[in-house]
């Protein structure tokens, strides 16, 4: 997700796609001015080797928790695994605790990603009052203080991977049904679109938008509201 902050002239990347290159080439958006990566997994992290050929310099934010799994933090992790890239200066950020980057105050929030730690989180603009909320990677199953700080944005932008229907072609099926048994978790990881909407409700958001979509959606769902799309644009004011 490329945040750009008109009053500042600045723009902040959310996760390092392999192709985030070729995305920016295509959509014409400036390069960030700073970049958060969210957790460690390909698809939100390798985009960083790109970083020799665009950047002079760049600082990375992330997570300075440890992971018991990996014995490092997100910050660690990618400190250790892009220590040939000169350019990139890591600062690592405490969960919960509010920084500012690119005229934005930016929060990590841990949400739900097993077996990685992996992060949400709010960019808000201190002058305007502007809030968008980023769920991650997630299952449903996001913690209490991470909702609360989730709430209420102008825009969430919501993992919603596939349609509950689906889950019954996953090996671990689904999770965190609702009344009526719809799987609000698709396997273990992610959100299905009914839990992604039924997020959006629980934060009361003014708009939301499901992204992280797989391929899997039917074609006649595919573009179907509320789904995102690629070089999609929102205005927060």
């Amino acid at each position: 997700m490329h945040v750009r902050n008109d009053r500042t002239d600045e723009s902040l990347l959310v996760d390092f796609s392999p192709d985030f290159r070729q995305q920016f080439l295509r959509e014409g958006v400036p390069l960030p001015d700073a970049g958060i990566v969210t957790h460690v997994h390909f698809d939100h992290l390798d985009g960083l080797g790109n970083c020799f050929r665009l950047f002079d310099e760049l600082t990375v934010h992330a997570a300075d928790e440890t992971n018991p799994v990996t014995g490092e933090s997100v910050a660690g992790t990618v400190a250790s695994d892009y220590a040939y890239l000169d350019q990139l200066t890591i600062q690592s950020q405490t969960p919960h605790e509010p920084f500012e980057t690119c005229g934005f105050e930016v929060t990590l929030l841990p949400v739900d990603h097993p077996p990685l730690l992996c992060y949400g989180l709010v960019i808000e603009d201190p002058e305007t009052g502007a809030k968008l909320s980023i769920t991650g990677d997630t299952s449903y199953d996001v913690p209490e203080a991470s909702r609360e700080a989730l709430a209420d944005p102008d825009l969430l932008l919501a993992d919603g991977i596939v349609p509950a229907e689906l889950c019954v072609h996953h090996p671990k099926g689904g999770a965190h049904h609702d009344e009526h048994g719809v799987p609000r978790t698709f396997g273990t990881k992610h959100m299905t679109r009914e839990g992604a909407l039924a997020m959006a409700e629980d934060l009361d958001a003014s708009e939301t938008r499901l992204v992280h979509v797989a391929h899997y959606y039917p074609a006649d769902e595919a573009f179907a509201e509320p789904l995102a799309w690629d070089g999609e644009r929102y205005e927060l004011s």
